[in-house]
């Protein structure tokens, strides 16, 4: 048998001739306020698209952050003035077409914080309601919308809601916080049954919301596993 001849593989280029892309990490932060799912945005101060609104992002400062999630830690806490209780890297993006000075990549994060706790809108921060957060420099609109199908997608079969609720809540307020993510009804029996099978949030003892003319209702907190985001087979069923 004849065998074909090894091709010597190409040299690689000396230490320093690679061209080096731009790695950056961006972050979709979510919340609902009045209602809404929202998204965190911050001003740029510098070229390219100096003055608009974009999602937080930043360099990766190798000589500070030990990886990726480091990164975006960091500068959530630097462009929002938080951390979130929830945070998941999404996917990478990346071409020499999404920003004007050179090949970049750009690992994406989502974050999910409850409401009470948000960084209010300020001169190089404000919340923005998703669908009037589509026109984005660079590819953040692209990184946006898949966040939020990623969201949708998880909350239809799992706990991930919890993380956008405060310290105490009823299940009545679980339940349309899930409803504003997935902006359809759910059946009020079904989804307690569901919830009750994720096993992420237990009852306070002797914790009742009170109130004029209403009956009082159970509180409930997260469990300290939830983030670990218990999940079912089954899809939640709509009213």
């Amino acid at each position: 048998m004849t065998r074909s001849p090894v091709l010597p593989s190409a040299p690689l280029p000396p230490p320093g001739d690679a061209e080096r892309p731009i790695v950056t990490v961006d972050i979709v932060l979510l919340t609902i306020l009045d209602g809404r799912l929202q998204a965190g945005l911050t001003q740029r101060e510098r070229e390219p698209a100096a003055g608009a609104w974009t999602l937080p992002g930043g360099w990766v400062h190798t000589d500070e952050d030990q990886d990726a999630d480091d990164a975006a830690v960091r500068i959530l806490r630097d462009k929002a003035g938080l951390e979130s209780p929830y945070l998941e890297q999404l996917r990478t993006f990346s071409g020499k077409h999404r920003d004007s000075r050179g090949w970049s990549l750009s690992i994406a994060y989502y974050a999910m914080v409850p409401g009470h706790i948000c960084e209010r809108d300020n001169l190089r921060f404000r919340w923005a309601p998703i669908d009037a957060a589509r026109s984005l420099p660079f590819d953040h609109a692209e990184i946006l919308r898949t966040a939020v199908e990623r969201v949708r997608s998880k909350t239809l079969y799992s706990s991930l809601p919890v993380h956008l609720m405060p310290e105490t809540f009823t299940l009545s307020q679980l339940q349309l916080t899930y409803e504003h993510l997935l902006e359809m009804a759910l059946d009020k029996r079904s989804f307690r049954r569901r919830i009750e099978e994720l096993n992420v949030i237990e009852e306070i003892d002797g914790a009742f919301t009170t109130g004029a003319g209403h009956r009082p209702a159970q509180l409930y907190r997260r469990r300290p596993h939830a983030a670990r985001l218990a999940t079912s087979s089954s899809n939640l069923p709509v009213a």
